[in-house]
């Protein structure tokens, strides 16, 4: 294993920003996943357009928000300890087809005129369960992609491009097709959009990794990883501070419409370019993320990252000038990205090989699981206290988060160095 070079400075280094590229099982993951997750925005886009054409119900797309999201938070525990115990790839490679069916189901309820909302809530349901297994086994099965340890931290900010780049294109091609030719093909595209990351885990060669026999049952396995996770003060403070920034620092998201129409006397072009300004400013923070040299000092741009995306919200919330709005829209979804994907390369990094399962679930749960329930405090928010001043206290609210989470940086900075020396990393 090569060790991490820690004679340069953190300046980025274009060079270097795709190194992780070169592994072949990686490369192949890269692709597949970049043509799915074009897929998967058309996808969200669409579900929303067809649940509002079909009810008018402000309710209605909330509930089927809700139902989508809140089996990654019961669930996930679960599917961490599943990730220790069972081959992740062959995982991937159900998870991946289910969420295929799910999705062609979808296109052909659509393009056959046989759609309810019945259909559209179980449906949600069953992907919601299907994502609550497939993002921690995604997560933990990344490592075994990348032979060698150096390139982990290039490998996840490069998923995060691929993520932000999808953002991006994915509604934007959604938008053209449903005026068109309606929802079903977006669903259909989708559901095809699937065989591409299928057939790059099977050309896959992995190395098959020792999985020992459990001794205990699975709910004895979930205990095991939060007694691990927060017995261990980096772990367990890396985990409460992604807690909260997606329960108090999220909620902008749903909260975004009525910036763009209410707030910023737009429409929904306002509101397109107001979410496309946040994915760029994901993007560009993947993209510095993806040149990095070294991972010393991740630890210090989670605290760092956090502050710029509750500094950006603060801003943004008293902001009445749709340019000036643009701009922080980029500041906040740099900051937001920089902080979610360092913390997601520490973890990586300092886990235990045993644990790394289940410890990704738990932070799949702090990050996706806490969406719905930040999403439900927002609205109730702001309908007392009005979008701005709700966004206000988020913003407020992830900086003292941030203070508070650079406290403890001296001695989690020593800690995680002698995790990195022991693995070799450093």
């Amino acid at each position: 294993m090569k060790p991490y070079k820690t004679n340069s400075d953190d300046g980025i280094d274009l060079k270097r920003m795709v190194r992780a590229l070169r592994h072949r099982n990686y490369r192949l993951f890269f692709a597949g996943q970049g043509i799915s997750l074009i897929g998967t925005w058309m996808q969200r886009i669409a579900m929303g357009w067809l649940v509002y054409r079909l009810t008018h119900s402000a309710f209605l797309l909330g509930l089927v928000g809700f139902t989508g999201q809140i089996p990654i938070f019961l669930l996930t525990p679960f599917a961490g300890v599943l990730a220790d115990r069972l081959n992740r790839h062959r995982m991937l490679v159900v998870t991946q087809t289910l969420a295929m069916m799910q999705a062609l189901a979808l296109a052909l309820l659509i393009l056959t005129g046989t759609i309810a909302v019945w259909h559209i809530v179980f449906l949600s349901i069953f992907l919601g369960f299907v994502d609550a297994l497939d993002m921690p086994v995604r997560q933990s099965f990344l490592v075994e992609m990348i032979e060698n340890r150096e390139d982990l931290g290039n490998a996840i900010a490069l998923n995060s491009s691929i993520v932000n780049s999808a953002r991006l294109i994915g509604p934007s091609i959604a938008g053209i097709l449903i005026a068109y030719v309606g929802e079903g093909v977006c669903f259909l595209l989708n559901a095809i959009s699937y065989l591409a990351v299928i057939a790059s885990l099977l050309a896959m060669k992995i190395v098959a990794r020792r999985i020992e026999s459990p001794g205990t049952d699975i709910f004895q396995g979930v205990k095991e990883g939060f007694s691990y996770a927060f017995g261990f003060s980096p772990i367990r403070s890396v985990l409460l501070l992604i807690s909260a920034v997606s329960l108090l620092g999220m909620p902008l998201t749903v909260l975004m419409p009525v910036f763009a129409g209410d707030i910023l006397h737009g429409d929904s072009h306002t509101l397109g370019f107001l979410m496309g300004a946040s994915g760029t400013g994901a993007l560009v923070g993947a993209i510095y993320l993806a040149s990095r040299r070294k991972i010393l000092g991740l630890e210090k741009w989670t605290a760092l990252a956090c502050g710029i995306f509750g500094v950006g919200l603060i801003v943004f919330s008293q902001s009445r000038n749709f340019w000036f709005s643009l701009l922080l829209m980029l500041i906040t979804g740099f900051g937001m990205l920089v902080q979610m994907a360092s913390a997601n390369t520490l973890l990586q990094a300092v886990v235990d090989e045993d644990k790394r399962g289940r410890v990704m679930s738990l932070y799949t749960m702090a990050f996706r699981g806490m969406v719905p329930f930040g999403s439900l405090l927002g609205g109730s928010l702001a309908s007392k206290i009005g979008a701005p001043n709700t966004v206000l206290i988020g913003g407020a609210s992830c900086v003292l988060g941030a203070l508070l989470f650079t406290r403890t940086l001296p001695s989690m900075t020593k800690m995680v160095r002698s995790v990195y020396a022991k693995k070799g990393i450093v």
